[in-house]
């Protein structure tokens, strides 16, 4: 199974915006690709910024393809992010691993 992890921040007046817009975009549109295995986000706040840290996991590199395209490893990002202010990392990183397992 193949982990594929994103990182992005916005001015924690946006937080909550985000959080919900990042849920409609994503979240939904990774799940809505065959070969998802789910979707979690993690958030932080430091230092003015809320960080939020989204990990997906797909069956097999085909899927990810299906959903971020030929360049994979370039972060996956919406028009409406702008809104938020976000500033996201430009590149995702992708791992293999056996089996999510809860914190």
């Amino acid at each position: 199974m193949i982990c594929r992890t994103w990182h992005g921040c916005v001015p924690v007046i946006h937080a909550e915006g985000f959080a919900k817009h990042l849920q409609l975009t994503g979240i939904q549109h990774s799940k809505s690709i065959a070969g998802n295995l789910g979707a979690f986000v993690r958030r932080e706040t430091q230092a003015g910024y809320e960080h939020f840290f989204l990990a997906t996991y797909w069956e097999n590199l085909a899927a990810v393809k299906a959903f971020a395209g030929e360049d994979y490893s370039i972060a996956v990002t919406y028009s409406e992010d702008e809104k938020f202010a976000l500033i996201s990392d430009p590149y995702v990183f992708h791992h293999q691993v056996e089996s999510i397992v809860g914190l």
